[in-house]
C-alpha cells in the first residue's frame, strides 16, 4: 500500500509541463491596458530624436550652417549704411589771421549720410559653394548621430527585454523550485523521503527567489536607462511591446558592404569634408589674386539759427554794405567826397525785408544735397609675410587628411560590416543549438522530476536537472538577444535599417 499511496501524495504537488519561458524576442505582443503604459521600439526611438539631449546637440548645428550659407550669399551684396547726427553750437565768433568767423546767433546744425560698399575676391565668390558643402556635412553628421542614437536605443531596448525575460524565467524557477518543495513534503508525509529533501527543495527554493528578485530589479534599472536615453521621465510600469523575430539574414555580404558604401552616415560625412577641404584649398589660393571693392555715398546738410534777430542785423549789414559800395563808386564818378557813413547812417529796414530775413532761416531737417561719389578700388597682392603660402600649405594639408579619414573609415566599414554579419551568421547558429539544448534540459528536468515521484530516484538528481535546466534555458535567452543585438550591430555598421 505505501507505494500507491506515494503515488497518489506525488499527485497531489505534481507539476505540469513546464513551459518554455516567454521570450521578448519570440513572443507576440501583448496588448496593452489602461494602466500599463505600452512603448514600441520606433516609439522609442521617435522619443529619444525629440529629447535627447546629445542628439539635439547635433540638429541645432543645423540652424548655424544655415545662418553661415545666407551671410556667404549676404557677402556678395552691398553692405549699406546711414549715418544721422545733430549738432548744437554757440553763436560767438571766432578770430583767424586776424579775421572773424561765425555767426552772432545759437545754431543747429544736421547731417545725415547713406552709403554703400562692397567687396568681391576669389574668397568671396567661393564661400557660398564652400558654406553649401558645409551645410551637407553638417546634414550627414545629423544623419549619423541620428544612426547612433537608433542603435544606442535599440541595443537598450533589446537589453530591456533581455533583462525582463530572464525575470520571467526567474518566475516559472521558483515556481518549479515551489512544487519540488511540495513534492518533497508529500513524500516525507508517507515516509518516501528524508527532512534533508525538504531542506534541500527549502533552499532551493530561497535561491530562486533571491535570483528572481535580482532578475525584477535588473530589468527595471535597464528601464530606466532606457528612458535616459530617450530624454524622458520613465512612467510607471511601462510595457516594451515590439517583439523580434530570429530569422536569417535575407541580404548577402557583397549586397550589404555596397550598401554600406552608399549609405554609411559617417563615411557620406567623411567625403562632403574632404570636399569642404578641397574648396578650402580654392580659397587659399585666391589669396594671390586681386580684389575688388565698390563704394558709393551721398550725403546732405541742414542749418537753423535758434534766434533770427542775427538773420535781421545781417541783412541790415548787407543793405549798409551796399548803400556804402554805392556811395563809393559814385564819388569815383563825380569826384565828390561825400562820408559813406553819413549817407548810410540812417538806413533802415522796412517790415518786408525783415520778414524775408527772418524767413531766410533754415529747418534742421531741409537737408541741403552734398554731391555723390562713386569709387571703385583694385587692389593686388604683391608680398604679405609668406601668410599666403602658409594659408596654402595648410590647406593642402587639411585636404590630404579628409582623403586619408575616408580612405580609413572605407577600411573600417568592410571590416565593421564583414565582422558584423559573421557574427550575426554564427549566433543565429548558437540559437538554433542553444534551444535544442534547452527543449532537451526541459525534458531531462520533467523525467527527473518523475522519477523522484515514483521513487525510482533521488532530489539530488532533480535539483541537479532543475540547475542544467536553469542554465540551458538562461543561455538561450542570452543567445536570443546577444542575436538580435549582432543584428542592430550590423545595421549600424551599414547605416541603415535591414528590417
Amino acid at each position: 500500500m505505501r507505494l500507491p499511496l506515494l503515488v497518489a501524495a506525488a499527485g497531489l504537488a505534481a507539476t505540469p509541463a513546464l513551459p518554455v519561458p516567454p521570450l521578448g524576442a519570440q513572443a507576440p505582443a501583448a496588448p496593452a491596458t489602461a494602466a500599463s503604459p505600452s512603448l514600441s521600439l520606433e516609439e522609442a526611438i521617435g522619443l529619444a530624436r525629440s529629447n535627447n539631449p546629445t542628439y539635439q546637440q547635433a540638429v541645432n548645428n543645423r540652424r548655424r550652417a544655415g545662418a553661415q550659407v545666407r551671410a556667404a550669399y549676404g557677402n556678395l551684396l552691398p553692405n549699406v549704411g546711414t549715418n544721422f547726427s545733430t549738432q548744437y553750437r554757440e553763436g560767438r565768433q571766432q578770430f583767424f589771421a586776424g579775421q572773424a568767423f561765425g555767426a552772432q546767433a545759437d545754431q543747429l546744425n544736421s547731417s545725415v549720410s547713406v552709403g554703400a560698399d562692397v567687396t568681391y575676391n576669389v574668397a568671396s565668390l567661393t564661400a557660398p559653394r564652400l558654406q553649401r558643402a558645409n551645410q551637407e556635412a553638417v546634414e550627414a553628421d545629423i544623419t549619423g548621430s541620428e544612426q547612433q542614437l537608433r542603435t544606442a536605443v535599440t541595443q537598450q531596448y533589446l537589453l530591456a527585454l533581455q533583462q525582463s525575460a530572464r525575470a520571467q524565467l526567474q518566475d516559472t524557477l521558483v515556481a518549479t523550485a515551489q512544487s519540488q518543495l511540495e513534492l518533497a513534503r508529500a513524500r516525507v508525509a508517507v515516509g518516501a523521503a528524508t527532512v534533508l529533501d525538504v531542506r534541500r527543495a527549502e533552499v532551493a527554493l530561497g535561491q530562486a527567489q533571491v535570483a528572481g528578485i535580482q532578475a525584477r530589479n535588473q530589468a527595471e534599472v535597464e528601464k530606466l536607462r532606457l528612458f535616459q536615453q530617450l530624454g524622458v521621465a520613465q512612467p510607471d510600469n511601462v510595457q516594451l511591446t515590439t517583439r523580434f523575430q530570429v530569422a536569417d539574414v535575407a541580404v548577402e555580404l557583397p549586397a550589404l558592404l555596397e550598401q554600406a558604401r552608399r549609405a554609411n552616415p559617417t563615411l557620406n560625412a567623411l567625403r562632403t569634408r574632404e570636399d569642404v577641404a578641397s574648396l578650402n584649398v580654392r580659397s587659399a589660393k585666391g589669396d594671390y589674386l586681386p580684389t575688388l571693392q565698390l563704394n558709393a555715398g551721398v550725403s546732405g546738410f541742414g542749418n537753423q539759427f535758434t534766434n533770427t534777430n542775427g538773420l535781421v542785423s545781417s541783412a541790415l549789414s548787407n543793405k549798409v554794405g551796399q548803400c556804402a559800395q554805392t556811395v563809393a563808386i559814385r564819388n569815383i564818378a563825380t569826384g565828390q567826397t561825400t562820408d559813406p557813413d553819413v549817407a548810410c547812417g540812417g538806413i533802415a529796414l522796412t517790415q518786408t525785408e525783415i520778414a524775408r530775413a527772418r524767413a531766410g532761416n533754415g529747418s534742421l531737417y531741409d537737408l541741403t544735397r552734398n554731391p555723390y561719389s562713386v569709387t571703385a578700388t583694385l587692389s593686388f597682392p604683391i608680398f604679405n609675410g609668406f601668410t599666403r603660402e602658409q594659408r596654402v600649405q595648410e590647406a593642402q594639408a587639411n585636404r590630404n587628411d579628409a582623403a586619408y579619414r575616408v580612405r580609413a573609415q572605407e577600411l573600417q566599414l568592410v571590416a565593421d560590416v564583414t565582422g558584423a554579419f559573421r557574427t550575426l551568421t554564427a549566433q543565429r547558429q548558437t540559437v538554433a543549438l542553444q534551444e535544442q539544448s534547452a527543449a532537451t534540459a526541459r525534458e531531462a528536468l520533467s523525467l527527473a522530476q518523475e522519477r523522484y515521484r515514483v521513487g525510482a530516484g533521488t532530489f539530488i538528481d532533480v535539483a541537479t536537472a532543475r540547475d542544467e535546466y536553469a542554465r540551458a534555458q538562461t543561455d538561450y535567452v542570452n543567445a536570443v538577444y546577444e542575436y538580435h543585438r549582432a543584428f542592430a550591430a550590423l545595421e549600424n555598421a551599414v547605416g541603415r535599417p535591414l528590417r
